[in-house]
Order: structure tokens, then sequence, then C-alpha cells
């Protein structure tokens, strides 16, 4: 019996090592600044929004030191491969296709696609319904990928580099309609001046063959230290009310999801 307990007591303090050790880890985070609220730069050039904070949270939980480095999304994951920086966080979608170059984290929120139209179009979202039509989405997404697999022969697909250029298209009527992540559509676009005379198009799109699970921290393969140090500070900022602050100040529901 004193030999489990000793061996249970030295599993425990290893445990316990192990999740100490990562105090004062050094670790550069990735992310986009340009898909508000999600993550954007202010008008004093810093990095803001629910990706960042959450971010910040994650590395304060964890005792990391961390940095932040701003990469086109195009270049997301082949800058991680490169080591320009150690993590992911860029509202990037947990899907398999990404899960075959990268690991990651649990999510930390999960919110579903909606197309999204000028007022009074009248556009139903089904093949007969999209036919001939333009569709602005932001380039090397799951949004993009649900685009072309599910209406690619019916509609004129119209790439951009950022979600922002999508937008100012749409806006100016060279598309006729847009897709992308509702809570980054509704708060980046439709609540701004430039998107007023819009609004959103036939129902949500979450399935996981396109949308994955969630959002989630993006680690090099392998890299199974920092990647569990990240999901035991997910639990820990969602356990203390941190992540329900964060959550809180840039929406009015939990977009964690189920």
């Amino acid at each position: 019996m004193k030999k489990l307990i000793s061996a249970a007591i030295g599993v425990a303090m290893f445990g316990l090592a192990a999740n100490t050790a990562d105090a004062g880890m050094k670790v550069k985070m990735g992310t986009e600044g340009a898909y508000p609220p999600f993550n954007f730069t202010d008008d004093k050039g810093q990095l803001q929004g629910f990706d960042v904070d959450v971010g910040n949270a994650i590395c304060a939980a964890a005792g990391f030191e961390c940095t932040w480095v701003v990469q086109d999304w195009d270049g997301m994951i082949p800058a991680l491969l490169a080591k320009k920086y150690d993590t992911i966080i860029a509202s990037m979608s947990i899907t398999a296709e990404r899960k075959e170059k990268i690991d990651f984290s649990d999510k930390y929120y999960n919110t579903p696609a909606k197309f999204f139209a000028k007022k009074g179009s009248g556009f139903t979202v089904s093949e007969a319904g999209l036919k001939g039509k333009s569709v602005g989405v932001q380039r090397g997404t799951i949004h993009e990928n649900f685009l072309r697999d599910n209406f690619g022969t019916v509609v004129e697909i119209k790439s951009y580099a950022t979600q922002e250029e999508a937008y100012l298209d749409l806006a100016s009527g060279r598309v006729d309609l847009g897709i992308a992540d509702s809570v980054a559509a509704d708060d980046g676009f439709l609540k701004t001046d430039a998107g007023k005379g819009f609004e959103f198009v036939g129902p949500s799109f979450s399935d996981p063959k396109w949308f994955g699970d969630g959002a989630g921290v993006g680690v090099r393969k392998g890299d199974d230290k920092l990647r569990m140090a990240i999901n035991d500070a997910i639990k820990k900022i969602r356990a203390d009310g941190t992540y329900k602050k964060i959550n809180d100040k840039y929406f009015e529901f939990d977009v964690y999801g189920q």
C-alpha cells in the first residue's frame, strides 16, 4: 500500500513539474491582424480582438512570455512550419485537411458561416437561387472550400487575400454576395457604415466536413508539451471567468458554442 501511495505521489509530482516547467517559456503567437472582431490592428498600430485577448489570457494562465507576429493569411501555416512563430491563433478552424500539416489545441470558439447580400436582393441559397451570381470569399479559408464544393459549378467565385477586401467589393457592387463566419461578417461588415444596406441571406452552415470542430490554436506537429499546456490554459480561463469577460467584451452571446 505504501508503495502504491508513493507511486501515486510521484505521478502527481511529475504532473505538477510538467505543468510548472512551462512557466516562463517564450512563445511567439502568429495572427493575421485583418479579421475583426477576432483579430485586427487599431489606429495606433496595436493588435486587438477576441483572438488576441484570448491568446494573451492563455499565455498568462500558462505562465508563458508571449510576443505577437502578424502574418498574411495565405502564409499562416507555412510560416508556422518555418518557425517564424510557435502558434497560430487567428480564428483557424480545426479541419481534417489542416490536421495533416499541423496539430491543434482544443477549440476556443465555434461559430457558423452565412451568406450576406444587399437588403431586398431576394437571393435564395440554393443552386438555382445562386446560379449566375458572383460570391466574394477570403482565399484559403474553410468558407472558400465550402463554396467551391457546394456551389462552384453555378456561381462565379472571387477570392481575396483578406476578408476586408471581400467586404469592399461587395459594398461597391462588384460581387453579388459574400460568405464568411457569421460573427465576423456581422461585426466586421453588417454593423459598419459600409454594411448598413446589407443583410444575412439563407441558413447558417456548420457541417464539420467543411467547417471543422471550431477554431483552435495551431502548433507544429509533435509539439505536444506546448499544445497540452495551451489546452490546460483554455480550461483554466473557461473555469475562472476570464474567458467570459473576454467574450462579453465583444459579443452578446457565448461564441464557445456547443
